[in-house]
């Protein structure tokens, strides 16, 4: 124990100083970006010259980024995915001149997943250039936060297969694999990081969670987990507090007897803290958080875009009085941008100048195959882009699918707020509604209504029609799934239908003229969602440290199993 805390000690320490530098380090940066920025790209251009990429496209005749927009083209994964094959089977020196320490595979859950390089300088620039100077910001923001308190942090071990040349291939998301220099900051024991499935890694990380009354933050890549995890910590309330109150592992979590053991060696008997517990959760689950951790300074985790729901029910149920900060804009690409102000909503990032070298595209252009780009110095506020990035992984000018909104500057650095991701939107009549939209449409509704919802998703009839027997109606249409709190009971209509039509003028006017069928609305049965997201793990190659809810159903085994969960039609 006396080790274990000494470890976390110097490992706060170390990584707080870290964080400190980089952080005056990314200001000197943002006074300069088209400077910052000129030396992103070149230190890319030049390091990959002499690779069969670079000399195809001419990388040695690049001066500056004029001549990279004109010598390449705009590109997005099927461009990549020959080069991206002769290096898993280990040919070298093709898009880069470095091997890969792993080929990231994107999650798969909303939408086709994709394969992608990623080199050990590419990991280093995000511990450096974000874990660090997150640490830095929450550190001045939450004061409080003492290198003696550990995170629960809900995270998974992947399974990892190895490409033909003997690299691994899987998930890049945080995960305990890639953490194993800070795994010392957290309540988890070593030993539970070996449990490979997920809810026993989960009931584990809630036990010795709640073990530890100094508990100091609750971390996880989406608030999804989060709010995922409060719902296990409800349900398996009672045998969880006895284990405390006894000090083992109950013999009804499916574990290796070696790990369990393992774990026993950290748990003893504390019928004192059990007793604690079981006061905190006599006054209900509104702010539960805080009345089982009275020291808890905030919750880590990205709450913008599509996790916003899930935040918003954090801070009205379990988490209410807690700050929730969203530190990290990241993606298998790599890093993005930072949030500098752990304490403002909503969540807005700091694109990072020497993570990436940006371009962006005007929404409105985005469905041309090679539009004019802007540069980072050139984008104006309160406009929406389509984000391009050349990375240091062999990735030059890709479109990855975020569109982003800038917000404002810090220095000469924009500011964005994350939008969505395109290909989630809804499109029978060529409107094409993006998820934003929906996502405000839904939330108006349900709270006009009054009803508590758990989550939702929705599809085109186009799909609903691959997997029904009914026969099509006339008119396309939009179909919405929504999971309600357990007993709420809907005695008033869900106006999604009429929120749209405000909210989105194309789709009202298809609506008036009848193009498009009035909307169907569907509640599902109560844990339909958490049905839905052990589903899309089982059946595609996303980990549990990567699920996002695909709030557009586009795979039809996705849209039958929802199908049939429905409870009630409400249209």
């Amino acid at each position: 124990m006396v080790f274990s805390a000494v470890d976390r000690y110097i490992t706060v320490s170390g990584v707080s100083w870290l964080g400190w530098y980089m952080r005056r380090k990314l200001e000197d940066s943002t006074k300069d970006v088209k400077a910052a920025q000129h030396e992103t790209l070149m230190e890319r251009i030049k390091e990959n010259a002499d690779t069969e990429y670079g000399q195809r496209f001419m990388f040695k005749d690049i001066k500056g980024r004029d001549d990279f927009i004109k010598f390449h083209p705009l590109t997005r994964y099927p461009h990549y995915e020959p080069y991206i094959d002769r290096m898993m089977k280990g040919e070298m020196n093709i898009l880069t001149k470095d091997q890969p320490v792993i080929f990231a595979v994107t999650s798969g859950t909303s939408g086709k997943s994709s394969v992608l390089p990623m080199l050990k300088k590419q990991q280093g620039t995000f511990f450096t250039q974000g874990i660090a100077i997150i640490y830095d910001c929450m550190r001045n923001a939450f004061p409080e936060t003492g290198s003696q308190q550990k995170d629960m942090k809900f995270f998974y071990t992947p399974r990892l297969r190895t490409s033909e040349c003997g690299i691994p291939v899987g998930p890049n998301s945080s995960s305990p694999a890639n953490s194993k220099r800070i795994l010392s900051m957290y309540s988890t024991p070593k030993a539970g990081y070996d449990i490979l499935s997920e809810p026993e890694a989960l009931y584990i990380h809630l036990l010795f969670g709640l073990k530890d009354k100094n508990l100091g933050i609750i971390e996880a890549n989406f608030a999804s987990l989060v709010y995922s995890a409060f719902r296990a910590l409800d349900t398996n309330w009672d045998s969880l507090v006895t284990d405390i109150e006894k000090g083992n592992v109950s013999d009804g979590i499916e574990i290796e007897e070696s790990v369990r053991k393992e774990l026993n060696k950290s748990l003893s008997p504390d019928p004192k803290r059990a007793a604690e517990l079981r006061e905190a959760r006599e006054q209900g689950v509104t702010g539960l958080a805080h009345r089982v951790w009275p020291k808890l300074n905030f919750v880590m985790t990205a709450d913008s875009g599509t996790f916003e729901l899930y935040g918003n029910r954090l801070r009205e149920i379990y988490c209410k009085g807690t700050p929730i900060y969203s530190p990290l804009y990241a993606a298998s690409e790599g890093l993005l941008g930072i949030n500098i102000w752990p304490k403002e909503r909503p969540s807005r990032y700091l694109l990072a100048p020497r993570s990436m070298f940006f371009e962006f595209i005007p929404v409105q252009n985005c469905e041309e195959e090679q539009p004019k780009t802007l540069f980072l110095d050139e984008v104006e506020v309160d406009q929406v882009y389509e984000l391009v990035i050349t990375n240091a992984s062999g990735l030059y000018r890709y479109r990855f699918g975020d569109v982003i909104k800038v917000v404002g500057h810090h220095n000469t650095c924009p500011v964005i707020e994350f939008q969505y991701r395109q290909g989630q939107f809804l499109n029978v009549r060529g409107e094409k509604t993006s998820e934003n939209y929906f996502y405000q449409a839904v939330n108006s509704a349900i709270l006009k209504s009054g009803l508590n919802m758990v989550d939702y998703c929705c599809t085109e009839s186009l799909m609903v029609d691959q997997v029904s027997k009914d026969k099509p109606a006339a008119a396309p249409c939009y179909h919405v799934f929504i999971e309600l709190e357990k007993d709420e009971k809907v005695t008033a209509k869900v106006q999604i239908d009429e929120e749209l039509k405000a909210l989105s003028y194309m789709y009202a006017s298809f609506r008036r003229k009848g193009s498009i069928g009035p909307m169907k609305v569907y509640v599902v049965k109560p844990g339909t969602f958490a049905e839905l997201r052990s589903f899309m793990i089982e059946t595609t190659t996303g980990s549990p440290n990567q699920y996002k809810v695909p709030r557009v159903l586009k795979k039809p085994e996705a849209v039958k199993f929802i199908m049939d969960k429905i409870d009630v039609c409400l249209l």
